[in-house]
């Protein structure tokens, strides 16, 4: 396989993907990815060459961390210079908020990081899982001019290539389990790979690759709804140490006006901790001030999210946070499209 063009380094975090059936027991176990090309032999016929490196201990994705999107950063930037392309394996119930967190720590990125996962384990008869990889590795081998063609932290499955910090798992139980509704996909797997080069982040030449390790966990997330008490707001204000609270809004950003819940958030505010509004809506965008009950949102110069989602607005918090990006400058900062992960 050395002999192929293009090196691309697949990397296992853990998850469903990763799973064949003991004959024997019946149990779900983790395959040897030493074993990958027994147990995938269609990947011989790729035009590239294909290392594996996997985490020591294979993990369920709803125990990831940021510590474990550092540990993938740190694979990369040691594999860098080495490799053309990385597929990152990971369970798909958070594999959105890690794609969105590697999109922050992986700065100036002129290489493709490629995350999928599957519904169902790699050895099982219906599986989405060796077409989710294999589609995956042959994204992350496409060049032009011997250059990537993808330059970002990408998220593939069934049949399309999202940006990464775009996307939001919708459905548990169905092969297209992600979804991006505020931008469109990247690329479409069909009888030929439809590239939208339009919609790719542009390239940024000359910018020197650089890795962040460091996020800062002191955020929280409230969710908005019919009936919530003072009570509640004010005990996510005497959260000890906490530095951004992301509100998810209702619509386009709008809130109840009830005195008791602005002078709350005005607490929020007074004491230095940043309030980010998001929207709970799937697709569209916060437009503060758009309505009466957004406009003193608006004028306390609390954050706004834009379009961007839940998970994206997570990871950015942190990574902001942990790049000590001061205060006076948090709004505006954050407001601004860092790897296209908004409008």
């Amino acid at each position: 396989m050395n002999s192929k063009s293009r090196r691309i380094l697949l990397i296992y975090t853990g998850g469903t993907i990763g799973m064949v059936k003991d004959y024997v027991t019946s149990a779900l176990k983790a395959f040897d990815f030493n074993e990958l090309l027994k147990n995938i032999p269609e990947l011989k016929q790729l035009d590239c060459s294909i290392d594996t490196v996997s985490f020591d201990v294979p993990i369920d994705s709803s125990n990831m961390s940021p510590k474990d999107w550092i540990s993938i950063v740190e694979i990369i930037e040691r594999h860098y210079e080495s490799h053309d392309g990385f597929v990152v394996l990971h369970g798909s119930d958070t594999m959105s908020y890690t794609a969105s967190g590697l999109s922050f720590l992986l700065e100036n990125l002129n290489k493709p990081v490629i995350l999928t996962g599957s519904q169902l384990p790699i050895g099982d008869l219906r599986t989405d899982a060796k077409e989710n990889l294999i589609t995956s590795i042959q994204i992350a081998a496409l060049h032009e001019k011997g250059e990537a063609i993808v330059k970002e932290v990408g998220l593939y499955f069934e049949y399309k290539l999202y940006r990464g910090n775009r996307t939001t798992k919708i459905n548990a139980e169905n092969f297209q389990a992600f979804t991006s509704l505020n931008y469109p996909h990247l690329i479409e797997s069909g009888v030929h790979l439809n590239v939208f080069k339009e919609y790719l982040l542009p390239i940024k030449r000359g910018k020197k690759f650089i890795t962040h390790k460091k996020m800062d966990e002191n955020i929280a997330v409230l969710k908005i709804f019919p009936g919530i008490t003072q009570n509640v707001l004010d005990g996510m204000l005497n959260i000890q140490g906490l530095k951004a609270l992301i509100l998810e809004t209702y619509g386009s950003g709008n809130a109840p006006t009830s005195e008791w819940f602005l002078k709350s958030l005005e607490s929020f505010i007074k004491k230095g901790i940043h309030i980010i509004n998001v929207t709970q809506c799937s697709g569209g965008s916060v437009i503060l001030g758009h309505y009466e009950t957004s406009m003193r949102l608006k004028q306390m110069q609390v954050v706004s999210g834009k379009d961007i989602t839940t998970e994206a607005a997570i990871s950015k918090a942190m990574y902001m946070l942990g790049s000590g990006v001061g205060d006076e400058l948090f709004k505006t900062v954050f407001e601004t499209p860092l790897r296209g992960e908004m409008h």
